[in-house]
């Protein structure tokens, strides 16, 4: 390892062969010491879940000059800790999560493992990045983000983040963005999520599907307002989740 570099340590949820989690590895590779330790197989939706009850195992795919890539057989929160265990020679100066196909904007920062890792990384006091594109197809286009990505990066690693800080970085889909929005999360919420179906066998089964709506459209100041007009969304985000102002309230209750 060259001691000289930045340390970083990535994971994903969608697994670590998927093309985001390598692009992201040939954009920052030049800058830094790069070690992955990423699910052996998609984990979305699986948001700081870890593994209780489940043995789990590291697997070494891959280890050439700055890089090593491992799998783990848990979930993206299982793959930090284990990383940062049984893996790291010395504490990451970042954790990156992503680059996840599809967005975690708005109330998907709950759901979205790729922000697991994150979250999972800033509560471990290290500075945190989650970095998504607003698409699913597996061979999507990541060219597009590298500029972005790289000076992102590198600002935070130069000025760090406060503690209890990451930051959700999403990118619309296409090959032009108007520019960074460093903005909010937008209140929006997800209906219709379950398709019944019954088999042949005489039981039923459901699908979770969903269909999201965006309670604010006409609010510039959110990251779904920034994502539909074709700006990079930039949402820092807090892991202290307590509500201050009604912590106030709830002074003059009668208790």
């Amino acid at each position: 390892m060259d001691l000289t570099k930045p340390f970083i340590l990535i994971s994903n949820d969608d697994g670590y062969m998927a093309k985001g989690i390598n692009e992201l590895v040939g954009m920052l590779l030049p800058m830094a010491n790069i070690l992955i330790c990423a699910p052996d197989g998609a984990r979305s939706g699986f948001s700081c879940a870890f593994s209780a009850t489940t043995p789990l195992q590291l697997k070494l795919h891959s280890e050439s000059q700055g890089l090593q890539i491992w799998s783990c057989n848990g979930t993206p929160v299982d793959c930090v800790k284990m990383a940062l265990s049984e893996l790291c020679e010395r504490k990451p100066d970042l954790v990156i999560g992503g680059i996840n196909h599809g967005d975690n904007a708005s109330v998907n920062t709950h759901y979205s493992g790729t922000m697991g890792v994150v979250m999972e990384g800033c509560m471990k006091g290290i500075p945190s990045i989650g970095y998504s594109l607003c698409d699913h197809d597996p061979e999507a286009d990541f060219d597009p983000l590298k500029p972005y990505i790289q000076r992102i990066t590198k600002e935070v690693l130069k000025q760090g983040l406060p503690f209890g800080t990451c930051l959700n970085v999403n990118f619309p889909k296409g090959t032009e963005y108007q520019g960074v929005r460093v903005c909010r999360m937008a209140n929006g919420t997800w209906g219709n999520e379950l398709v019944k179906c019954h088999h042949p066998r005489q039981y039923d089964y459901y699908w979770m599907v969903g269909e999201y709506t965006n309670d604010e459209p006409e609010a510039e100041d959110t990251d779904n307002w920034a994502l539909t007009h074709h700006y990079v969304a930039i949402t820092p985000t807090t892991m202290d989740v307590t509500a201050y102002g009604l912590m106030e309230q709830m002074k003059g209750w009668k208790l």
